[in-house]
């Protein structure tokens, strides 16, 4: 029988004061393999934008919150799997802060 093992990606972070008002790549050339799950943290003081192209803003965080993304949990009928495509960049703005944002998640 068949079995899929989850596996983490590689962390990625970024401190807060490093944040400007330009959209920056937070998990530098994008994911190494495609997530069914990821979680963005803001252990910051500052609120966030995030894009998942670097243009238009796609999610606010606030501060000292996070964000979940199952994407499994949209997937259509029939067995078909919801991922993020391998090499997606998370970019996010604000105002510099203190703290750090965090990038994490799971592929199979």
């Amino acid at each position: 029988m068949a079995q899929n093992s989850v596996k983490p990606l590689l962390l990625s972070s970024m401190l807060s004061s490093a944040v400007t008002g330009m959209y920056a790549p937070l998990n530098g050339i994008g994911f190494a393999h495609p997530p069914f799950f990821f979680t963005i943290t803001n252990a910051s003081n500052q609120p966030i934008l995030i894009s998942y192209n670097g243009i238009d803003d796609h999610d606010f965080l606030a501060a000292n919150t996070s964000f979940d993304f199952p994407t499994q949990s949209n997937s259509q009928p029939n067995a078909q799997v919801a991922l993020f495509p391998k090499n997606t960049i998370v970019y996010i703005k604000g105002v510099a802060g203190t703290g750090s944002i965090y990038l994490s998640g799971y592929y199979v």
